[in-house]
């Protein structure tokens, strides 16, 4: 039986510091970033309204600037900052696992990748079904300013 190492609880560890570890070091450099996350492990306080929350992909991409990098706080088991949703700006805070963020970004550059998976405590091996989940890159290149990310094949 072949054991996939990057779903070990050793690697789950050392990925975990690894983001922490990163996210800490931009914040000493004040330096602004992006993360992408799964959407199905964030909090929303106070909850978003349905028309926002059902607008999301199941992997969202946060840049954090200006406001939202100010508000931010980070954890040995979570992040978390402040942002606005939708039209009217809805405000709420934004609480994520560090194992729920796939990418830490800086500009256009993937600077952390994480492949392990959060598992919610009571829900390890609840089996979800990862195979109807969107890739976080095929979540960040819905965006077509994300298209440039991709580099041309020549033929």
């Amino acid at each position: 039986m072949t054991i996939n190492l990057l779903q070990t609880p050793e690697y789950k560890t050392l990925i975990k510091s690894h983001i922490l570890q990163t996210i800490e070091y931009l914040f000493g450099k004040n330096q602004e970033f992006g993360i992408a996350c799964e959407i199905e492990h964030i909090t929303f306080t106070p909850e978003l309204p349905l028309e926002i929350r059902n607008s999301l992909n199941d992997t969202v991409l946060f840049i954090l600037s200006g406001y939202t990098f100010e508000s931010a706080q980070i954890d040995k088991e979570h992040f978390s900052f402040e942002a606005g949703f939708g039209v009217d700006n809805f405000g709420a805070t934004v609480i994520v696992p560090l194992l729920a963020i796939k990418q830490v970004l800086i500009g256009e550059n993937p600077i952390v990748f994480n492949l392990a998976r959060h598992e919610e405590e009571g829900k390890a091996g609840s089996g979800s079904n990862a195979s109807t989940k969107k890739s976080s890159m095929e979540a960040l290149l819905n965006n077509p300013e994300n298209q440039k990310l991709l580099k041309k094949k020549k033929s």
